[in-house]
């Protein structure tokens, strides 16, 4: 009996459930504690800020490296295919070795414990029902926090909203537009900020741009863009990718970034910039970047859990 309480012990330690052993588990925040909590500004950054980004493909590479052209700063990550923040929490991460074999990896336990970052952008996985259901996606995103402030305290934390495919059956808009409130924020940060030592995580809104921004386009707002397809990746035969950003959607969300966590307007920034291997990525107008970076300015500014000092 006593082996088997023992065996009991060590599975619920390595499932990451340490506080539903202990009988820790503090109980979702409600919605109005949640905004009150995030209600609290973070100071405006006055320079670069060491960055740290885990996560998987609505990552990448070259969004971080876009970001960083942007803000001047250091960065590093790690990646894979799909990867929860489970999967990284418990080192079980599909592509590990091919997403990371560049020279911005850094080990994510290794990184958060070493105290470097002053800002690490946690990425869930998608289908984010999925992530809840089977990956515990609240108890790891505040893993990952309670880690991170131990070896910081002053870290900025923000969890990275991004998207479902284009593809769903109960239409992609109306999916971005319910998910923030039922899910992410309802679920995935409810959960966590109410643990002990987690403190604030701020968001930072991808999903809500993109469609934004694609509200924009079809409008005929944008320049040069004519459909959503202009910011998804496609195959060498013109198939369009349902979920993966092309060079035009990791700039917009490079600004995204950039608008949250140093809280400053992007417009102006620069768009002739280069991906993670140096290639310059295809060409953005004038016009069109000038257009994005309004959109990301007008989101951000009105979403509202992104620590914004000044919104």
């Amino acid at each position: 009996m006593r082996n088997g309480m023992l065996a009991l012990v060590i599975a619920a330690l390595a499932g990451g459930a340490w506080w539903l052993w202990q009988g820790r588990l503090a109980k979702p925040l409600t919605a109005d504690a949640l905004a009150t909590r995030l209600a609290v500004p973070l100071a405006a950054p006055e320079g670069p800020l060491a960055v740290y980004h885990l996560g998987h493909s609505l990552v990448g590479r070259d969004m971080p490296a876009l970001l960083a052209q942007m803000a001047g700063h250091d960065h590093a990550s790690q990646l894979g295919w799909g990867s929860s923040l489970k999967d990284h929490w418990h080192d079980e991460v599909a592509g590990f070795e091919t997403e990371n074999a560049h020279a911005r990896h850094r080990p994510a336990g290794q990184a958060l414990d070493s105290g470097d970052y002053q800002v690490v952008v946690l990425t869930e996985m998608v289908e984010i029902r999925d992530a809840i259901r089977y990956h515990d996606s609240a108890q790891h995103l505040a893993l990952w926090a309670q880690r991170a402030r131990k070896a910081r305290p002053d870290v900025r934390l923000y969890l990275y909203e991004t998207w479902h495919r284009t593809d769903d059956s109960e239409g992609w808009l109306a999916r971005i537009d319910a998910d923030s409130a039922r899910y992410w924020q309802g679920d995935v940060l409810a959960g966590a900020m109410a643990q002990e030592g987690v403190g604030a995580i701020y968001v930072i809104p991808g999903g809500p741009v993109m469609a934004a921004v694609v509200r924009a386009i079809d409008a005929g707002q944008v320049p040069g863009l004519t459909t959503r397809d202009d910011l998804f990746a496609s195959d060498e035969v013109g198939a369009v990718d349902s979920i993966h950003f092309n060079d035009a959607g990791a700039y917009l969300m490079a600004l995204t970034h950039y608008a949250v966590i140093y809280q400053r307007n992007p417009k102006g920034l620069p768009h002739n910039l280069t991906r993670a291997d140096g290639a310059p990525i295809t060409a953005l107008s004038e016009d069109t970047a000038r257009a994005l970076q309004r959109i990301v300015w007008d989101t951000v500014f009105r979403y509202g859990l992104t620590g914004m000092s000044n919104g």
